[in-house]
């Protein structure tokens, strides 16, 4: 019965993404459907006010949900599943609200016996509870078919190693580690084997790529960590060389369209940002001059595009002369330089409000790599050279490492994320991370400080003689 089920899966899942989408959209609609209201006039027959808002829910509400992950059934957690759904809904909502009640020139008035202006708030709960219930009912029946996967897990460094096991230990549903071998040992082979995935961290590329194939041969899943040339093969267009298969990856820049979008986008966003965010801004001034007197402002020397030079403007957090007596050196967990009022800016990112002046005078841009000091920069680039790719555009205010990773994720993660963003560049990709953006802005763990005893260091290996088949 089980081997049924996980063979329709997928159907499945849709078919409860679809009910769910369905059931949201009357949720929101619903309140409106009653023969007693103009409004409902209006929805239950074909006309310019039912067509439009309805269309535009349908429009929006499939955009972002796969802006934020979608119903990822299986793939995320459940808390995430919910959030993401809930943020992509209640975007969705507020839009399609304010157009109907532009399009009816006053505000849409309900059908239940609730106050009008309450009607949106009760749609809001029964959609939350609706992606609440599909969404741990989803990922119940998927672990019901899909037991956790044994995993045999290949490592190069055994420092790191308990790094990578209690990242893997997060998603014990998904797998389950059966297997810890080093690279070098002899009966590697086998211990591939023996498991349906294998892990492979920090092992050299020619041995990398003789398990690789191996695991293919044996039909097994593979999770690799990547390094720089991966992620640049990995968005490479295939070429034919007369009949030879080859992988082109061309050193492009921005297009000269890119580049007016790009601006356009941060001059407008930047300009009506600021506009609604100063008084906010004058708000925390005020905190932080009361606190201890200081200067409001922090300027520090930061790197854009090119390596070029410019002071970032943010809100001060930390005391006066935090860096008197140690120099430059990142903020850590609990870090006693940080003032009370300078942890509540930054749990909420209100700290980095004043960086819209940059973007709007063209040091920065909405998007891209966070802005690197340049003496942390150059330590980094000491052990990872590549690091300083990420120079290659315009320094940003969020970006794929600042949504997707952490303040206290490695420099070599954060690289990663950010070649990504560089090599996949595209108009849309922007508009979807600015969206995306609004996500972490309550995730408390965006802005921890650095833990050093939870680092992942990086690694570098020598060349290795790669492992000839052992006739299996």
């Amino acid at each position: 019965m089980l081997k049924f089920f996980k063979s329709i899966e997928k159907t499945l899942i849709f078919c409860l993404e679809g009910l769910l989408f369905v059931l949201l959209f009357l949720a929101f609609f619903g309140p409106y459907f009653s023969e007693q209201t103009e409004l409902n006039a209006e929805l239950l027959r074909i006309s310019r006010i039912s067509i439009i808002p309805m269309s535009t829910f349908a429009v929006l509400e499939i955009c972002f949900i796969r802006i934020y992950g979608g119903f990822a059934v299986g793939v995320k957690k459940t808390k995430e599943i919910v959030y993401s759904m809930f943020l992509a809904t209640l975007i969705t909502d507020v839009i399609t609200y304010l157009q109907l009640s532009v399009m009816m020139k006053r505000f849409p008035v309900n059908s239940v016996f609730l106050p009008d202006w309450l009607a949106p708030f009760l749609s809001l709960v029964v959609q939350y509870l609706l992606i609440l219930g599909f969404s741990y009912f989803g990922n119940f029946v998927y672990f019901k078919i899909n037991k956790p996967v044994p995993c045999t897990v290949i490592y190069g460094n055994e420092a790191q190693l308990p790094v990578y096991l209690k990242k893997i230990g997060k998603y014990k549903k998904q797998w389950v580690v059966k297997d810890i071998v080093h690279y070098l040992d002899d009966d590697i082979k086998q211990r591939i084997r023996a498991n349906e995935t294998v892990f492979i961290f920090d092992v050299p590329r020619g041995l990398r790529n003789d398990f690789i194939e191996y695991c293919y041969k044996h039909n097994k899943n593979i999770e690799i960590l990547p390094d720089v040339a991966d992620v640049i093969i990995n968005n490479s267009k295939h070429l034919l060389l007369d009949d030879t298969s080859m992988y082109e990856s061309r050193v492009d820049a921005l297009t000269f369209e890119q580049r007016v979008i790009k601006r356009s986008f941060d001059i407008v966003l930047s300009g009506i940002g600021l506009i609604i965010a100063s008084p906010f801004m004058l708000v925390e001034a005020i905190a932080i001059k009361l606190y201890d007197r200081g200067p409001v402002f922090f300027r520090q020397e930061r790197m854009t595009e090119g390596g070029r030079v410019f002071k970032v403007i943010k809100f001060r957090t930390m005391v006066v002369d935090a860096e008197k007596n140690t120099g430059a050196v990142l903020s850590s967990k609990n870090d006693s330089r940080i003032t009370p009022v300078g942890k509540f800016f930054r749990a909420t990112r209100l700290d980095e409000l004043p960086q819209l002046i940059n973007i709007f005078v063209g040091d920065m841009s909405i998007v891209g790599p966070r802005p690197e000091r340049e003496s942390i920069a150059e330590e980094y680039s000491k052990e990872l050279p590549e690091f300083r790719y990420r120079l290659k555009v315009k320094a940003g205010l969020t970006g794929l490492a600042q949504i997707m990773g952490k303040y206290n994720t490695t420099p070599k993660d954060k690289l990663t994320l950010d070649l990504v963003y560089i090599e996949q560049y595209s108009v849309w990709l922007d508009l979807k991370l600015m969206f995306q953006t609004l996500k972490v802005l309550f995730k408390s763990d965006s802005t921890e400080g650095v833990d050093n005893n939870e680092q992942v260091e990086f690694v570098k290996h020598e060349a290795q003689p790669v492992q000839q088949e052992d006739g299996e």
